[in-house]
């Protein structure tokens, strides 16, 4: 009986966290409210309300349960196969509604200052962010300098990918993020091909 209450209670937050998802894509960042939310997810607003104060909160808890953590190899023995996955992940985040909602509060962070500093602790709980995530994992089990860590280089990837999409308007292929890894990421902590 827990069980199954769990699962519900589960599933409800899984269709809340969709429906704040599909409204912002709607309305827009300025028009969400929890109203919308709740008539979207076919449920009452105090549902809502009894979990999350305000509709921000909400869509940073949809983020946060999104968002992907990166996980390497336990042995640390693949760094290039790593880092391709973890742009790889990165790419398909990037088509999920999350990661759109992220791009609407990065681009009205001047009149939602509270989300944008939110979207920092939905990052910082899930760890690092793709790329960051495998060089330091790699660090701390001593086969890179950590020194080599700095926040240039944790983006180096993640930059690349995103510019390699304004410049194309395309995603980048296999192909273009074996090369990202290989003459910008590799390099960058000191080690070649």
């Amino acid at each position: 009986m827990a069980a199954r209450s769990r699962r519900r209670g589960a599933e409800l937050v899984a269709a809340l966290h969709e429906a704040v998802l599909a409204e912002l894509d709607e309305v827009g960042l300025g028009r969400l409210t929890m109203e919308g939310v709740a008539r979207r997810a076919a449920t009452a607003k105090t549902t809502l309300y009894r979990r999350w104060p305000t509709p921000g909160a909400l869509l940073l808890d949809a983020i946060g349960a999104a968002y992907p953590v990166e996980e390497p190899s336990p042995a640390a023995d693949d760094l290039r196969g790593d880092l391709i996955r973890s742009l790889e992940l990165l790419l398909q985040w990037s088509r999920h509604p999350s990661s759109r909602a992220v791009q609407v509060i990065l681009t009205e962070r001047h009149r939602e200052p509270e989300l944008a500093a939110g979207l920092q602790h939905v990052f910082d709980a899930s760890g690092r962010r793709f790329t960051a995530t495998v060089l330091h994992h790699y660090a701390r089990l001593g086969h890179l300098d950590p020194a080599l860590l700095t926040p240039v280089v944790e983006d180096l990837g993640e930059a690349l990918v995103l510019k390699y999409g304004i410049d194309t308007g395309a995603e980048p292929g296999p192909d273009r993020l074996a090369e990202i890894v290989d003459q910008a990421i590799l390099p960058a902590v000191g080690l070649s091909r």
